[in-house]
């Protein structure tokens, strides 16, 4: 019996690359724009007050310099992967491993995490889905219809994910732009002065971080980018600044209609919202819904890539390497990836592993920061003209430093935690390298 069927859909060569600018771009603010804006508002008044708005700021000159990198890193690399791919390339399978499981453990927790404050959204506005039993159902059968969206091929998950993106953003855009002439200015401040100490502008930077995350998920799948080269840095500087003026817009409106009752808003969006026009509070709590749903869209559309491109690679059974004959998509990685994550959300949400979360991300971006660095450096190129970042080493360090700084910000208990994962991580690199070693045909 021929195997030239079953090869055929191994490997990159058997992804479809129809995911351009505008559906990246999309994918990047629908990953990034998810369930964190709802809360961000509130949590950041709580920590720096009226010159919340600098923590935003200074999030921004934090993320700009990490998304050129990715930019960067993108348009040279472009295996399906992400980072996993650009530091694998830049600095060996053992880095790349590290990154690639980091991130992977990461997205699967936030993605249980946004999950289950999707099901709180839902439950404020459809009280008898706050049962254990609705709940559960609710969760089980939102997973069970983002896998279909997925498995059905990668341009229909790319299209929802695009139309997720409009629909969430036009309700914030539309609160910014109607807000901006209800805002007191005396209840908001670029004034650094105003900042309370370096200890709660860190822990803000810290909240910031985890909520311009999310173009490390977008840029995952990769082997279906249509000319990486170009699409890449293009939709991830484009839809970077607009999260940017987005989250920078919605604060500033925040702060300036409710004033000091920001900070104990549990639904600081909502309430803002509910504060300009009537019906304004359930059509943000409706966004929020729909918002966390394109988030769990897009999440597993990229981290499922993941798992393929570790499968691809022999860090998990070849079996993750494969798509399905009939929409070309890696089904045993979004299956596994929305059973675990849906597993989670239903048990409850992962308070625990959220600090771990994001400063596993923190490390990724500070080594994507290097690897970029590296390929720039050594001029390395798959195909087309790259992205070259301005100021050659400078950027990367910057990226890379501001991250280890913020990485500093985390408690000793939480660095633990990291040092803990890491160390199981290499621990599995070790098992699988010797596995493989095992298997290898003895040289004549």
């Amino acid at each position: 019996m021929s195997t030239t069927p079953s090869r055929s859909l191994e490997g990159d060569a058997a992804l479809v690359r129809a995911i351009g600018v505008f559906a990246l771009a999309a994918a990047i603010i629908n990953s990034t724009v998810g369930g964190g804006i709802f809360r961000m508002p509130g949590a950041l008044a709580t920590q720096v007050g009226a010159a919340a708005p600098l923590s935003l700021i200074v999030g921004a000159i934090a993320i700009i310099p990490i998304a050129l990198c990715f930019a960067a890193a993108g348009s040279r690399a472009h295996a399906t992967g992400g980072p996993y791919t650009y530091v694998s390339v830049a600095f060996g399978p053992f880095f790349g491993f590290v990154a690639g499981a980091l991130m992977w453990i990461s997205h699967v927790a936030s993605s249980a995490g946004v999950a289950a404050s999707f099901a709180q959204q839902v439950a404020k506005l459809a009280p008898a889905m706050d049962a254990p039993g609705p709940r559960a159902a609710l969760i089980i059968g939102t997973y069970a219809l983002l896998f279909l969206l997925n498995a059905f091929g990668v341009k229909l998950g790319a299209r929802a994910v695009a139309t997720l993106a409009s629909v969430k953003l036009a309700p914030l855009a539309l609160l910014v732009l109607v807000g901006i002439p209800f805002v007191d200015w005396s209840a908001v401040s670029f004034n650094p002065a105003d900042v309370p100490s370096i200890a709660a502008l860190g822990g803000s930077l810290v909240l910031v971080m985890f909520a311009y995350s999310g173009l490390e998920t977008a840029l995952v799948p990769s082997g279906e980018f249509d000319d990486p080269s170009k699409t890449v840095p293009r939709a991830t500087v484009v839809a970077i600044l607009l999260v940017v003026a987005l989250y920078l817009g919605l604060q500033i409106v925040g702060q300036g209609v409710l004033g000091p009752a920001l900070a104990t808003s549990p639904v600081p969006i909502a309430d803002t919202a509910g504060k300009l026009f009537s019906a304004g509070r359930t059509l943000l709590l409706a966004t929020a819904c729909v918002s966390m749903a394109g988030f769990l869209l897009g999440n597993l559309l990229g981290s499922s890539r993941l798992l393929f491109a570790l499968g691809r690679d022999g860090y998990l059974p070849s079996i993750y390497g494969r798509v399905s004959a009939s929409h070309r998509v890696p089904l045993l990685g979004l299956a596994t990836h929305a059973g675990i994550a849906c597993f989670l959300a239903v048990r409850g949400s992962f308070d625990g592993l959220a600090a771990v979360s994001g400063g596993a991300i923190c490390v990724v971006y500070a080594v994507v920061a290097l690897a970029a660095w590296r390929l720039q450096h050594a001029n390395i190129s798959e195909r087309g003209t790259p992205f070259r970042m301005p100021g050659g080493p400078l950027m990367p360090l910057i990226g890379a430093g501001i991250m280890g700084a913020i990485l500093f910000t985390l408690k000793p208990e939480e660095w633990r935690a990291i040092i803990i994962s890491l160390g199981a991580l290499i621990a599995i690199y070790i098992v699988l390298h010797l596995m493989r070693r095992g298997h290898a045909p003895a040289t004549p």
